[in-house]
């Protein structure tokens, strides 16, 4: 990555911006954004994707959980738990977690589904502590698809 790419990227900070507005303000060919924006993508570098504030979704919410797991193979007990239902995020930690999984949580998909139904698949978890989040600043998640989103159940067919 080089200035140009970060360049770009803070351009695209509105993904619905068109390449060809990119290129005008950077100075750039439209070609040359197309071909880097869709390299940093292959890259797993950037994506772009819509967000949604999760306070502002009626009967929501979002915990997170510090997990302490008996095993040090931090990395698959991350993986594992960002294939489960409502997870968000899962950030592999220093401190006195080992990972720290961000849930996004529905009216009938709260905090004791998620452990029941969901949490209990994962081996070795030594404990865990809940932090629910009453306020957020700048917290924007994406919404998962249809199969582990929590809103499937309370939205229409």
């Amino acid at each position: 990555m080089d200035t140009t790419d970060f360049s770009i990227i803070n351009e695209l900070k509105d993904g619905r911006i068109s390449f060809k507005r990119v290129a005008d303000r950077l100075g750039l060919a439209e070609g040359t954004v197309r071909t880097r924006v869709r390299k940093l993508q292959n890259d797993g570098i950037l994506d772009i994707t819509g967000l949604v504030d999760p306070e502002k979704l009626p009967e929501h919410s979002v915990v997170m959980i510090g997990v302490q797991v008996r095993d040090m193979n931090l990395v698959k007990k991350a993986e594992e738990f960002s294939r489960l239902r409502g997870v968000v995020s899962v950030c592999v930690v220093t401190g006195r977690f080992d990972l720290i999984v961000t849930v996004m949580l529905a009216k009938d998909f709260g905090i004791l589904e998620f452990y029941t139904e969901e949490a209990v698949k994962i081996a070795n978890v030594q404990s865990v502590e809940t932090f629910v989040v009453y306020k957020s600043f700048n917290l924007k998640v994406p919404l998962k698809s249809r199969q582990s989103d929590p809103l499937q159940a309370t939205e229409g067919p």
